[in-house]
């Protein structure tokens, strides 16, 4: 496959845990080539070399900033596809500005970021009516194939079952409960024919009563490198059925993002998530 039949990549947060996940991923897939990476003005990775961040033999600056790098990337010619995508998995305020650079220059956008609010979900929205766009709380694909697993298991056990789900991450996360566990009550409440907003029980302490049937219950936990945990437990008389995901390393979502910037290649405007990128719909 040559250079210019390739489609071209741009990492947000190249300096952060993350970033340089993606800087790896991105360096040995053959499928796609490294266009750009930028990371905050301030930020220590900005002006190195993605050699100096990942060890591997590439020159290319890490910018400063998205401004020039997707404006260097934008697809020019009116109605064509996005030639170039770019992916985010920074913090909701940063994806949100990087989204409307996308959307004016036209450069397809894989989202990874969680913690995004009622009005930030719209702004997505309302972004991919005019780029393609991949938004999913997990890019896992593993943890997608669990979605799955779990919509089938919530219409399966759909009564006399209480449903817990269980998570923990590493100590530096800010958001909780994390993306992937709200998505993950999600699809059991849409399945059970249930509003989350209406039935989620963010955590219990003291005299809370006997359980309510239908609620979903969250639990969290912080601490140390822990990448990700989550299950979800369907506890009935007798028996409990529980379908966990374990993620040991932030590669299997570096390589889940690298099929969703793949699957934009080409792709109409709109909204997708992994679901769709997996062919799981």
């Amino acid at each position: 496959m040559n250079e210019s039949s390739k489609f071209a990549v741009a990492i947000a947060g190249a300096g952060g845990r993350m970033g340089r996940m993606l800087l790896e991923a991105v360096l040995n897939e053959a499928s796609v080539v490294l266009a750009a990476a930028f990371d905050q003005p301030e930020g220590a990775a900005a002006g190195k070399t993605v050699a100096e961040l990942t060890g591997l033999p590439c020159a290319l600056p890490i910018g400063a900033g998205p401004e020039t790098v997707l404006r260097s990337l934008a697809t020019t010619v009116p109605g064509a596809a996005p030639r170039a995508c770019l992916i985010d998995f920074t913090r909701p305020e940063a994806t949100l500005s990087h989204l409307a650079l996308c959307r004016a220059h036209r450069v397809a956008l894989v989202i990874g970021t969680t913690g995004f609010d009622a009005k930030g979900k719209a702004e997505i929205a309302a972004a991919a009516k005019e780029i393609p766009i991949v938004f999913a709380p997990n890019m896992s694909i593993g943890v997608n194939l669990v979605f799955k697993l779990l919509d089938t298991a919530a219409r399966i056990l759909d009564s006399g079952y209480d449903i817990e789900i269980f998570e923990a991450h590493h100590r530096h996360k800010v958001d909780a409960p994390s993306g992937t566990a709200l998505r993950m009550g999600e699809v059991v409440a849409t399945a059970l024919g249930r509003d989350l907003e209406r039935c989620a029980v963010y955590g219990r302490e003291g005299v809370t009563g006997e359980r309510d049937a239908q609620t979903i219950g969250f639990a969290t936990a912080r601490g140390g490198d822990i990448v990700g945990d989550h299950t979800v437990m369907f506890c009935g008389i007798g028996e409990r059925v529980e379908i966990s995901h374990k993620a040991s390393s932030r590669m299997t979502f570096a390589l889940g993002s690298l099929r969703a910037a793949r699957f934009l290649s080409g792709k109409k405007d709109g909204l997708y998530d992994m679901q769709d990128v997996l062919g799981l719909r």
